[in-house]
Formats: structure tokens, C-alpha cells, sequence
């Protein structure tokens, strides 16, 4: 298994500097977020597209590193029903785009979540099938939405050259956990295939190393990510949760650096059971840690990693 880094959390540093930094780390490649949810700080998405001259710039400052690209990211909703669900679309288009002149072949991306139906402007997540009306927009939001456009969405990225697309096992989207990934894929076939972050399921209440087992094959790749349930928070509220990222003194659970929500002896078993069943690809370090300084915590989460992934650093 490869070392790989979601370069968003240096984004107060230039691409030379995350790239110094990566390396200084131990890390093999980077994956890139081009937009939508973020702020790409790394990848100026219509420059690359316009200049090649701008990409040899971007691609030389990996290689003079031995850094390679490992993934592209335009996670967003561009399944919305309004202006933003549009602007997404775009994002992703001119993702795969890119991708093709880079030679990527992994895109990692959401779902997308749909309107409650015909004229809706808001997303709608389901999570329960009661009142009954839930079970009816939820049919809509598969069948009349998001099965359309994923087979549309297959189509494109094949024609950009793209091999697998990822799905992030989020929140708020139609895919979140392993039977809706399924669901997805047994319809649109096996270009799809998870991008498995453990915590997100963690703070849903499911089992990662569960998960790993039923995923397979399915794992196209993974973002290391912790989290921690807050004692004596969770345990009145429950872990739906409403409060911003950013108030993590009150929140029930929060995004940690590896090791501060799971120790290293379940990232040892994590890590262990993800190469039983077949994985030997990239594991994407992904720190969301609002707790400590983002370079602190990059460095706390790095040494988790290096001690739990099957592999030899010396």
C-alpha cells in the first residue's frame, strides 16, 4: 500500500512546499481536490486546462520529487436541484477533462443527493423510511435522478480515459455506506466502486472492518481519517448532530488526527483486514482535525499510519 495525501489540509502552503513536505513525511503521491466542496487550493482547475504550460509547471514540480498524481477529487453535489448542483456538474466535467491530460485514471467524488422531487431547490437526505412519504422521494431520488445521470456519468468519464471512479462514503448523500454503494454499482456496473473513509461510518454507528470484509473489491481507494465520539455529549443527544465542524468543545463527535479517536492497535487490525481482502492500492491520509495545528496534527497522523499500514519504512 502506498502513502498518499490529501494535500487540502497545507493549504496555506504553496504546491512546492506540500510537496517538500510530503516527501520530508515519507509520502509516494498526492491526491488533489480541483473544487466544488473545496477550495482546491493546490489546482487552479481552468489554467491547468487552458495551458500546457501551466501543467508541465504543476506535473515537474511532483516529479522533481518523485511525487506522482494520485487521484483527482471534485467531491460536491452535483446532484443538487438548483444553480450549485449545476456549478458542480461543471467542476466534475472539467475534473475528468484534466484527468485525461494528466494521464489520471482514479477520480474521487460523492454521490450526489437530489431534490425530495419534481421542483424541489434543497437536497433532501432520507434516513428513515417513516413517515411513508420518505420511502416515495427516496424511489424518485434513485430512479428518476441518480441512476440516470450515473449512467451518463460512466459514459463520460469513459470517453476521458477515467478507469474507476470512487465514491466517499459520506453524510448527506445517496451513497454513505456499502449497501447504497452496491446499490449504485450492480446498476451502473463496476467503473464505481468506493472510496472508503472509515469515519464516516465510525460516527454512523457501523463497523469499518466490517464494512472492509463485504466491500471486497469494491475498495477503489481510501482516505485514513479518524473519529472520536465525545464522551457524555453522545451519550444524551445521540451522534446526529447538527452543530458546525468548528464547535468541536460541544459537538457529539468530531474528525481527529489518526490515533486520537481509534488507537494504533485498530488501524494495525484496519489496515490488516483491508489487505486480507485483495486492497493493495492507495491510502490517502485525509486530516480534518480542527483540535491542534494542522502541521502538528498532519505529523501525529502520519506516524499512526506508518506503524499500522503492512508495510516496511526503514
Amino acid at each position: 500500500m502506498r502513502m498518499s495525501l490529501v494535500t487540502d489540509c497545507l493549504d496555506f502552503m504553496s504546491l512546492e512546499e506540500v510537496a517538500n513536505t510530503a516527501v520530508s513525511l515519507g509520502y509516494d503521491t498526492l491526491e488533489f481536490a480541483c473544487g466544488n466542496w473545496s477550495k482546491a487550493p493546490h489546482v487552479d482547475l481552468d489554467s491547468l486546462l487552458e495551458s500546457s504550460i501551466e501543467r508541465d509547471k504543476f506535473v515537474s514540480v511532483l516529479k522533481e520529487r518523485n511525487l506522482s498524481i494520485e487521484a483527482l477529487n471534485c467531491s460536491g453535489n452535483q446532484l443538487a436541484p438548483n444553480e450549485e448542483g449545476r456549478e458542480h456538474q461543471i467542476v466534475v466535467e472539467k475534473t475528468f477533462r484534466l484527468a485525461e491530460l494528466l494521464g489520471v485514471k482514479t477520480i474521487n467524488m460523492m454521490s450526489g443527493l437530489p431534490g425530495g422531487g419534481p421542483g424541489e431547490t434543497t437536497a433532501n437526505w432520507i434516513t428513515t423510511s417513516w413517515p411513508p412519504v420518505n420511502v416515495e422521494i427516496l424511489n424518485w431520488q434513485w430512479n428518476e435522478v441518480a441512476l440516470p445521470y450515473w449512467e451518463d456519468n460512466v459514459k463520460r468519464a469513459k470517453e476521458h480515459g477515467i478507469e474507476r471512479i470512487a465514491l466517499e462514503n459520506h453524510g448527506s448523500q445517496l451513497v454513505y455506506n456499502p449497501e447504497t454503494l452496491f446499490k449504485l454499482r450492480n446498476h451502473v456496473g463496476d467503473m464505481i466502486g468506493m472510496n472508503f473513509d472509515p469515519s464516516h461510518l465510525m460516527w454512523m454507528g457501523g463497523d469499518p472492518i466490517k464494512a472492509l470484509r463485504t466491500l471486497g473489491t469494491a475498495i477503489y481507494h481510501v482516505h485514513a481519517k479518524d473519529t472520536r465520539i465525545e464522551r457524555g455529549l453522545v451519550d444524551i443527544d445521540g451522534v446526529l448532530d447538527t452543530k458546525t465542524i468548528d464547535n468541536f468543545v460541544n459537538r457529539a463527535w468530531n474528525y481527529v488526527a489518526l490515533g486520537h479517536g481509534h488507537d494504533v492497535s485498530w488501524w494495525k487490525e484496519f489496515f490488516s483486514v483491508l489487505s486480507m481482502v485483495g486492497y493493495d492500492g492507495t491510502v490517502s491520509l485525509e486530516m480534518e482535525d480542527l483540535t491542534m495545528n494542522p502541521l502538528v496534527a498532519l505529523k501525529k497522523s502520519t506516524s499512526v499510519l506508518k506503524e499500522a499500514l503492512p508495510k516496511d519504512f526503514d
